[in-house]
């Protein structure tokens, strides 16, 4: 047996081991959930690290790195930003807020929040999550096909279906347990992996400046934090839309759900110390572990990682090395996974369908969800390989992440800070966001001349966040008006005959 396989198979050992004592943690649906929220912060800071960053961080931003250089640590900067404003504004909030209404999942607080006696909001969270969930762990198991492809040569469908059997292992069985345990360790190892490779990368090209010089070489511009389109409009909407990745981390129910799962919310300010040295830090190394293959080895793509590694590294480094990729992926599909079947399970099936039904009676029937979705997942990954051939992490991962995104966080950031929000404004802005990353994806860019090249720059993050921020303020002030006359209406109404 080679000795890449070797670490492969040992880091799947460890991964089905974790679902296995997990599942004897978990007794009712409020454990496969939410963990019983008994989480402490450092298994929450490294699961929520873990699982915001997936194939994103270790293929795509990697191949950024190579391919635009300096100027991808702008989107260095706007997790910094994303994370900071997620765990110091909003966490201690919503933590206090979840724990009032005795929540487990994101809908049943939205629900709570706005008392919405007719399960509008939950609905509507429940079918934004299953969408845009499975176009997200869809392009996980993506890349794990592309990942096994370029560091074994296996064939890439081989690799989708291996990775994809791993990931229900352990996640069927174990619930938000194991996606936590599993998180902390794939967390770890994400980590040291991004923080190492660039240090060798670096010693072996002889220092930065051998490194500096060399992509000056190439391209003065990968050294410019403008990009290669040099100074004008079109670095600007760039540069904006990768800082505004990070808006995802405000209020994404697949993040936000490990805030809730915390033991106690003293735990937040420690945590939000190590969430933001792991970011800081993995994140400025998959930049610099790009720029470092894009001088070693001339590569500008998303193939940097595996051919870096495998020109740095012995063979048994290397199957550590696609341990720590397929970490990446794997801690993000569980934890979306386990958000999606409890948009089915818990917000559907049970609190709108069946109300009388149990928790303990859930289990079963949520890890079979959990199973189906996965395997619709598998079919959109799978299709879009056939159709797309062409298509990059990068931007797949980014579609999934910008609709989670824009449906649910400024209705999240709106309801923790203002109590001026109606349901119906939370319904307007969720409707708003989810609508509006279709549009703004497929729609505007093909608009004539600089408009439609402007959003094409700018992606679809931004713009539909600020069109589902403005919708739901909109429609809750108009609310506010229209129930505030009709009080005064009948105040007169009532009292004119006296």
């Amino acid at each position: 047996m080679s000795p890449k396989l070797v670490g492969i198979l040992a880091y799947f050992g460890v991964l089905v081991a974790i679902g296995v004592v997990a599942s004897r943690r978990t007794k009712d649906v409020r454990d496969y959930f939410a963990a019983g929220k008994r989480l402490s912060y450092w298994s929450v800071a490294f699961s929520a690290r873990a699982t915001g960053e997936s194939s994103w961080l270790l293929l795509g931003l990697t191949g950024m790195g190579a391919a635009v250089g300096v100027q991808a640590f702008w989107v260095v900067l706007g997790e910094v930003l994303g994370v900071a404003g997620a765990w110091l504004l909003l966490a201690r909030r919503f933590k206090r807020r979840t724990d009032r209404y005795d929540s487990i999942t994101m809908p049943d607080y939205l629900e709570s929040r706005f008392r919405d006696t007719g399960h509008a909001l939950r609905l509507a969270s429940a079918g934004a999550l299953v969408v845009f969930v499975t176009v997200y762990v869809s392009a996980q198991i993506d890349a794990t096909g592309k990942a096994f492809e370029s560091f074994l040569g296996w064939n890439y469908f081989t690799g989708a279906l291996v990775g994809f059997a791993v990931v229900l292992a352990y996640v069927v069985t174990g619930g938000f347990v194991a996606v936590v345990w599993s998180d902390v360790f794939q967390g770890a190892l994400m980590f040291l992996g991004l923080v190492c490779l660039p240090a060798v990368g670096f010693w072996t090209a002889g220092g930065v400046g051998p490194v500096l010089d060399g992509l000056r070489g190439v391209d003065a511009a990968l050294l410019s934090p403008w990009g290669p389109s040099g100074p004008g409009p079109k670095a600007v909407f760039e540069i904006l839309g990768f800082l505004c990745i990070g808006l995802g981390f405000l209020g994404s129910p697949q993040i936000f759900v490990r805030f809730l799962a915390l033991r106690d919310e003293e735990e937040i300010g420690r945590g939000a110390t190590v969430a933001l040295v792991w970011t800081l830090l993995a994140d400025s190394g998959a930049v610099l572990i790009g720029m470092v293959g894009r001088h070693l080895l001339g590569s500008g793509n998303e193939e940097v990682l595996p051919l870096l590694v495998e020109h740095l590294l012995p063979a048994v480094l290397v199957g550590i090395f696609i341990a720590i990729v397929l970490a990446a992926i794997m801690s993000t599909v569980d934890s979306l996974l386990v958000v999606a079947s409890s948009a089915v399970v818990r917000d559907w099936y049970q609190k709108v369908r069946h109300p009388e039904m149990a928790d303990e009676a859930l289990v079963k029937r949520s890890r079979a969800t959990t199973f189906v979705l996965a395997g619709f997942a598998l079919c959109v990954a799978l299709s879009v390989a056939v159709l797309h051939p062409e298509r990059t992490v990068f931007w797949f991962v980014v579609f999934g992440w910008a609709g989670i995104a824009a449906t649910f966080c400024p209705t999240v950031i709106l309801s923790l800070f203002w109590e001026g929000m109606t349901r119906r404004g939370a319904l307007a802005a969720m409707a708003a966001g989810f609508l509006g990353v279709i549009f703004f994806k497929f729609g505007a860019p093909r608009l004539p001349g600089a408009v439609g090249e402007a959003f094409f720059d700018l992606s679809e993050i931004p713009p539909a966040f600020l069109l589902s921020g403005v919708v739901g303020v909109m429609v809750s002030l108009v609310d506010r008006r229209s129930g505030s006359a009709r009080t005064r209406g009948g105040s007169r109404g009532t009292s004119s005959p006296r």
